[in-house]
């Protein structure tokens, strides 16, 4: 990394203030581990592996970094476990916002599946509308500290069950009222998006949005599937278009038809850097797609997945990205504006952040740089004297 490059990145503080926006996290991906326990005791799950906050906590990223799928899809058990009560979703929710608030988030979307918090007695309608209190009280008190978010929900149905139509349709009941789209996890091998058809062919037809979980592990068929046969308006991950895509030796790039048409048609991509390191998309932060996918000028994203399995936020990804990529605030704001373009919110509400939110806040940071830039420069010379 040169020294000039150095002159032009973001300081940690920089980063953490930068207005951000966020497109891909998990409502019980993202609890605080003391909440965990919290929940736990109050509601008398015992199943915890441990009851310390700051144990907890190791143990939810180590399991996660541990290669094991069946250790990784146990940290959800224990998270969704102790969601299934009225109180512990506003909770959950309200400290969602607050916290990303609190990392620089000025808009975000959290998706969470509603048929997964139901063993305690709720209706899926009562679990949206806990929800959706949660996020507009974590609004409210993220504005008396200072910070200002706003969060929309994205209803997810799980691709291995068989309820994707019924979610779909609660997605679009409760589109004016906090829901901003729809959604569809879980593993991808052998639960194929066109299995849900029917809930796709409804939203469109109720002209509203969706995002698919596409290329994460399975690759380009996921993906193909998700675009051409679904109808997706974005890509949750979609790191896989890689595969359609050849660098050869001498630095040239050649696109398949696949990439090409991502690319030509600006299909928004959801990446989560640190997640797809847990997954195996990347060795290293330095080789991640997400290097080239910027170069080329894709709609690239930056997201965070789940916060508390891999011990993250938005203000980490963007940290590890500037120290393997040599990205600058400028780069930043290049990622910002491309989720807020691709958010599923309307247009002028999109515009109005991009022009009244984000961009004056990266024209602070910016100023902010000029004048480290100058001292910086100052310095090299006494010192050059």
């Amino acid at each position: 990394m040169t020294s000039q490059t150095i002159a032009n990145a973001p300081t940690s503080d920089q980063i953490r203030r930068a207005p951000k926006v966020l497109l891909h996290d998990h409502l019980d991906g993202g609890l605080r581990p003391g909440t965990v326990v919290d929940l736990a005791r109050g509601t008398g799950y015992a199943d915890l592996p441990h009851t310390d906050p700051d144990k907890l906590a190791l143990w939810f990223h180590q399991a996660a970094d541990s290669g094991s799928l069946e250790r990784y899809l146990e940290t959800f058990t224990h998270t969704v476990g102790v969601m299934q009560t009225r109180d512990a979703l506003v909770r959950v929710a309200a400290e969602c916002a607050e916290d990303l608030a609190e990392d620089g988030v000025v808009y975000a979307e959290v998706r969470y599946a509603p048929e997964q918090h139901l063993e305690g007695g709720l209706t899926l309608e009562e679990v949206v509308e806990a929800v959706n209190e949660g996020f507009r009280q974590g609004e409210r008190l993220a504005r008396e500290n200072g910070h200002r978010i706003r969060v929309g929900a994205l209803l997810t149905a799980m691709r291995h069950a068989a309820r994707a139509l019924e979610i779909a349709e609660l997605a679009n009941a409760y589109r004016d009222q906090g829901v901003v789209g729809f959604d569809i996890a879980g593993a991808e091998a052998g639960h194929p998006p066109t299995r849900h058809l029917d809930a796709f062919e409804y939203l469109k037809r109720e002209n509203n949005h969706f995002t698919i979980h596409a290329g994460e592990a399975f690759g380009l068929p996921s993906i193909w599937q998700a675009l051409q046969w679904c109808g997706a308006d974005r890509l949750g991950h979609g790191v896989r278009i890689i595969d359609d895509i050849q660098v050869r030796d001498d630095g040239t790039v050649e696109l398949g038809r696949l990439a090409a048409y991502v690319r030509d048609k600006r299909v928004p991509l959801e990446l989560c850097p640190s997640s797809n390191l847990q997954t195996g998309a990347a060795s290293s932060y330095a080789d991640h797609p997400i290097g080239l996918l910027r170069r080329l000028h894709f709609r690239a994203t930056v997201n965070t997945d789940n916060r508390l399995m891999s011990h993250t936020s938005m203000s980490r990804e963007f940290e590890h990205l500037v120290e393997a990529f040599g990205y600058t605030l400028d780069d930043m704001q290049w990622f910002t504006v491309n989720a807020m373009k691709s958010a599923f919110i309307p247009f002028d509400e999109r515009l109005a952040m991009i022009n009244d939110v984000i961009k004056p806040g990266y024209a602070e940071l910016k100023s902010e740089w000029l004048f480290r830039q100058t001292a910086y420069t100052s310095a090299s010379s006494l010192t050059e004297g």
